[in-house]
Formats: C-alpha cells, structure tokens, sequence
C-alpha cells in the first residue's frame, strides 16, 4: 500500500492533467466528425466512431494502470526484447497484413484492426535509451556510436516503409532532437535542414536560378575568404558544399519528375499550390482550411460545423480532427489545443532534464520528440502548411492504435519519473 501511495505521489499531474484534457477533447471532437443531424446518434453508441473510441479510451486507462503497477526496471531491463518483438510484428504485417487507405500495414483482430507502426516508435525509444544509457557508448567520441542507432532507426523505417505507411516512417526523423540533445553534432541537423530549404526551393524556383545563387555565394565566400583559411582548407570545403547543394537540387528535380508516380508528385506539388489539383489531391488540404477558417473567433459550436455535417473533409475524425476543433470551436478552441500541446511537450523536456539516469533522459527526450513531430505535422497539414502524409494527432485522432501507442509512451515515461526521487543517478 505504502508502494502504490508513493507512485501516485510522485507521479506528474500536470503531464497526466493535461493528457486527460486531450483525450477528452478528443473524444467529443470525435463524436462531433461523424455525428450526423438527420440520424442523430448517442456518443456511447458503439456502432460509430465515438463509441468505439470510449472502448479505446476504457482498455487503454487499463493498459496505463498495468504501466503504473509494473516495476520502473522493467522498461530499461526488457528494451531490447520490446524493440525485438515490434521488428517481429513489422515483417508479419507484410504477410498477413490488410489493407486499409492503400496502407498495407494492419493486422485485423477480429472487428478491430491494430497497426504494428504505431508501436515501431515506443520499442525504438526503449531501444535508443537502452543503448546510450551504456557508460562506454558517447555520441562525441566516434562515429561508430552511430552504427548501432541507424540500425534501431533504420530497420523499422525500413520495414514500414515496405509497408506502404510513409507518414508513420517519417515520425523517426523526430530522434534527431534526442540525438542533438545527447550529442549530435549541430552540422548534421543543419545539414538536414538546408536540404529541406533547397527541396522547398526547387519546388518554388527554376533549378537554374538556385544554381546561379550557389555559384554566386560560393564566389562571394571564397573572395572574402582570408588566405590563411583557404591555404587550411577552406577553399576545398566551400568548393564541397556547392557542390553537394549543387547535387541535392539537380537531384531533387530528378527523383519528383522520374522516380514519384503522378498521384505522389501531386502532392508535393499540392502542398505549394493546393489549387493545381482542387477536386484531386489538393481536395482535403482545401476544404480543411475553409472549415478552419469558416470557424472565426469563436467557432459555429458543438455539432453546428457545416463542413464537418456534409463531409467535405475526408478522414475528419482520423488525420484531419483538428478540422472540427477550428469549425466548431473557432480560434480560441483551436488555440487552447495547441497550448495544450506545447505545454505537454515543454513539460516532458522539463521531466527529462530532471532525471537522474541517461536511460530515462534518453527516453523521455524520444517521446517530446515524437509528441512534437505529430504535433506539428498534423496541424500544419491542415492548415496548408506541410504535406498530407496521413500521420495522427495524439490523443485526438480516432484509432485504437494511435491511442494505446501515445499513450503507453507518456505514461511509461511518467512511470521511470516517479521513481526519480529513489534512483541512483547512472549519467
């Protein structure tokens, strides 16, 4: 008894607080997506959306209390095996796997189906802590430390790549904020950053005039270059530099006009000009934004959104749920959830900085980075402003999956943080 009244102690309420306020927001913003005024339904009938996502809501409240009673140790100490048996779920969805949106990547369990990627990103978090957590493993020591870490990230990547869920293989990227946090030098992910510049240009620009400005630039720096820095080596690796920019952008252009289908340039092109194909793949980002919009200030109310009624958004209860929110509730509803998210991401940062192992940092670093990439992502493609790659809002979007994944990942976490104040510091 003593045990469990410690544990809940401890444990972060502000975190849980502000959880229980996103899944509850969720759940009648789910109920809103499909609620129809003709055949008005009941928010606990289980024949639609909302219902079903009450008993998501009932098995996954069982599943934080399995988390919350299982000893702290556990998570660190079967890391490995968790990340094994998700790799294990990965290949068999490849073979006995259904297909659902043109996504090859469910396994169906009766009436229900659970999609093995959404939990890829919890045994990958486990995996990652386990290994930095290791004394002799330092990211500022040698390359060969990054061996290991591209092999967790990559062979799940991989395998949900095959799968035909790019959306979900794209949620890995977010480890580069634990990565940077532990190590990683600022160059990479400066790197990554200034190709994701140049994509977005080459998309915007004729290719000749951003090769005219990397020549130009190049020029103007090695002109201004001191001789001592060219004689060092400054030349050579500005001369590098232009060309690899020089590459990424020839071969940019090459891989969206000879490697992409049609349907997958579209929606690059879409997210540049969603009006290039308004009744195609431009069709959702459109009317999402005119049913955010359409919401003003304070939104048209709870089941009062036009757009939502008459199903001009697709996917309204899954990817695009933030659409109900900006409809019904309008700017100040729609604020308050991104307030929300912001507040849950800085408060898991705060959590991690404060632990006393790697392992637990490690992890807790994964889940904000994971928590803020669907963050951002989802909401961003609703407004116009990233690409509609199919991935969910946490705690928001409808799915059985989606919800057990996010919310063992937090709940894990707030589990190794309530035992911070009895653990031994491991850094």
């Amino acid at each position: 008894m003593a045990r469990n009244q410690q544990i809940t102690q401890n444990l972060d309420w502000i975190a849980v607080l502000i959880y229980i306020l996103c899944v509850m927001m969720g759940w009648f913003n789910i109920y809103a997506a499909v609620y129809s005024p003709e055949v008005p339904t009941s928010i606990f009938d289980m024949a639609h959306n909302a219902g079903k996502q009450l008993m998501w809501l009932g098995t996954t409240t069982l599943l934080i209390t399995a988390i919350l009673v299982i000893d702290h140790k556990f998570y660190e100490t079967f890391a490995y095996i968790i990340y094994g048996l998700v790799i294990l779920l990965l290949i068999a969805v490849l073979f006995i796997g259904s297909d659902i949106n043109g996504s090859h990547s469910w396994i169906k369990i009766g009436a229900f189906s659970i999609q093995p990627a959404e939990f890829a990103k919890l045994g990958t978090s486990l995996a990652l802590a386990k290994y930095l957590s290791d004394p002799t493993v330092s990211l500022t020591r040698s390359w060969k430390e990054y061996l290991p870490i591209a092999g967790f990230i990559g062979l799940p990547s991989l395998l949900i790549l095959l799968s035909n869920e790019t959306g979900s293989m794209l949620v890995f990227a977010a480890f580069v904020i634990m990565l940077y946090r532990e190590g990683l030098p600022g160059i990479i992910p400066a790197v990554g950053i200034i190709m994701a510049v140049l994509v977005v240009m080459t998309l915007l620009v004729s290719n000749w005039f951003i090769v005219a400005g990397i020549i130009t630039l190049a020029g103007l720096i090695i002109w201004f270059m001191p001789k001592t820095t060219r004689r060092q080596g400054g030349l050579l690796a500005t001369l590098v530099v232009a060309v690899f920019m020089t590459g990424v952008v020839v071969g940019v252009d090459f891989f969206i006009n000879n490697v992409l289908q049609k349907h997958q340039r579209s929606r690059i092109m879409v997210l540049v000009d969603p009006d290039s194909d308004p009744r195609g793949a431009g069709w959702n980002v459109i009317q999402s934004k005119i049913a955010i919009g359409s919401g003003r200030l304070m939104g048209k109310g709870f089941l009062e959104g036009t757009q939502t009624k008459f199903d001009f958004v697709p996917e309204q209860s899954t990817d695009f749920i933030f659409c109900t929110v900006g409809e019904e509730h309008g700017f100040i509803g729609a604020s308050i959830v991104v307030v929300l998210f912001v507040g849950l991401i800085g408060r898991l940062i705060v959590l991690a900085e404060r632990q006393r192992t790697r392992f637990a940092r490690v992890y807790g670093y994964c889940v904000a980075g994971i928590m803020f990439f669907h963050f951002m992502v989802n909401i961003g493609m609703t407004i116009g402003l990233m690409p509609v790659i199919g991935i969910p809002l946490p705690f928001f979007s409808y799915g059985g999956s989606s919800l057990w994944s996010f919310s063992i990942l937090l709940f894990i976490f707030l589990k190794i943080d309530s035992q911070r104040p009895y653990t031994l510091s491991r850094t």
